[in-house]
């Protein structure tokens, strides 16, 4: 068999047109690379969810597709419920530190043999306050038991200054 020579031509001879339809396969392979890489590396990280749900099947890459995305979603409702759960808690311990702050305020006051107006109008303050804590700590998931009063109807706000 003899020895073949391959002429290749220079890029400068080559058209766009040309040049492109060189170049297409070997993009189109990387792309095909890529997408397969990132369907293996799911594979690994979700491995333990596909055992509980497939455990003795070979996984088509449309089944670890179809497989993540319903994994994702199901730990997207997860968190919702979880932070729905954690915002009612931080509102029920917002409510609970709120009426121990005005009972200790409250019980300092009230130690005090001296009565000034300042203190007789922020005592008369803090029971209201602690009347309508206690009434919201009472009610903490029923809107529609806890008294929602108009911002006209409401006594204002009793400064000292």
């Amino acid at each position: 068999m003899a020895p073949s020579t391959v002429f290749m031509e220079p890029d400068n001879l080559l058209t766009p047109k040309e040049k492109n339809k060189l170049r297409k396969p070997v993009v189109e392979k990387m792309r095909r690379d890529r997408i397969n890489s990132s369907i293996e590396q799911l594979k690994l990280l979700l491995e333990k969810e596909f055992q509980r749900h497939q455990p003795n099947s070979k996984l088509e890459k449309a089944d670890i597709l179809e497989m993540t995305v319903s994994y994702l979603k199901q730990q997207s409702q997860l968190q919702m419920k979880t932070a729905g759960s954690f915002h009612k808690s931080s509102q029920f311990d917002f409510r609970e530190g709120y009426s121990r702050c005005l009972q200790e305020a409250f019980h300092f006051l009230s130690l005090h043999k001296v009565r000034t107006e300042t203190q007789t109008k922020l005592l008369s303050h803090f029971q209201k306050s602690q009347a309508a804590a206690t009434e919201v700590a009472l009610s903490p998931g029923n809107p529609s038991t806890s008294k929602q009063a108009s911002p006209k109807a409401a006594s204002p706000l009793w400064r000292p200054w």
